[in-house]
């Protein structure tokens, strides 16, 4: 008896610790699909902490996870084309962070998609995030949940923005177009920032710029008022955030 009942209750106990645990961490499974190093930003919301000191390397075909405590809140984005120093100093093409390889607290310089996401308590359990090209665009990005069951969505912008960007709205590097902003940063008007008069859902409305940005993706924020269409709910134990996805 004594033999048999050792590994039953060895099982139970990892199951028991397994399942508080995920009840208390979401997993982000944080992948680089690009052919090119892309260095991720996360910033946690107000009162929330940034994991990673906020910032961190990842090589094409590398993946890192990241754990959160349920309740964060924050944004994560991609950097491309950056170069540091021995002291973590340096610049980045697009997404900069005061020129920080650990953004620490800091969010990145626009144009950037961003990931945005908020994770439940017990009081209120269900996650909310989304793919947000409010702030503009530099890399293709997707955050899929992995279980949470049906009715868990997609937030994706799979695309590159950057070859169809309106010329007026292109951020270059030589010859290169790195990024794309958005019409609030490029044009810098109050119906297209969704501020003053424009500050209400009643008030702004998709502009033929935030369509372009819809048609080409359709999964992700093309205005600030664009929640209906983009703005997903889960409750999974962890997602796979993926710069350059392949999805289908």
């Amino acid at each position: 008896m004594a033999t048999s009942s050792t590994p039953i209750s060895f099982l139970f106990l990892f199951f028991l610790c397994n399942s508080l645990y995920s009840s208390d961490a979401v997993e982000l499974i944080v992948v680089n699909n690009c052919k090119e190093a892309v260095w991720p930003g996360i910033l946690g919301g107000a009162g929330h902490d940034s994991p990673e000191d906020g910032g961190f390397l990842l090589e094409p075909g590398q993946q890192t996870v990241v754990k959160v405590p349920q309740g964060w809140s924050g944004r994560l984005w991609g950097r491309q084309g950056c170069c540091f120093d021995n002291n973590n100093k340096g610049t980045c093409e697009t997404g900069d962070c005061a020129g920080l390889l650990h953004c620490k607290g800091m969010g990145g310089i626009p144009p950037a998609t961003l990931v945005e996401m908020t994770f439940g308590t017990v009081q209120s359990p269900l996650h909310y995030y989304d793919v947000s090209l409010v702030d503009g665009f530099n890399l293709p990005v997707a955050m899929v949940p992995v279980g949470g069951g049906i009715g868990c969505g997609i937030a994706s912008c799979e695309a590159n923005l950057n070859v169809c960007c309106p010329s007026a709205f292109e951020i270059k590097r030589g010859q290169r177009v790195v990024g794309c902003m958005s019409a609030c940063l490029a044009l810098k008007t109050s119906k297209y920032c969704c501020t003053e008069e424009y500050a209400s859902s009643a008030s702004c409305k998709a502009t033929i710029f935030s369509h372009l940005f819809k048609a080409v993706c359709p999964r992700a924020y093309s205005y600030a008022f664009d929640d209906a269409a983009s703005l997903r709910t889960c409750r999974a134990p962890r997602y796979v955030i993926s710069f350059c996805p392949s999805l289908h």
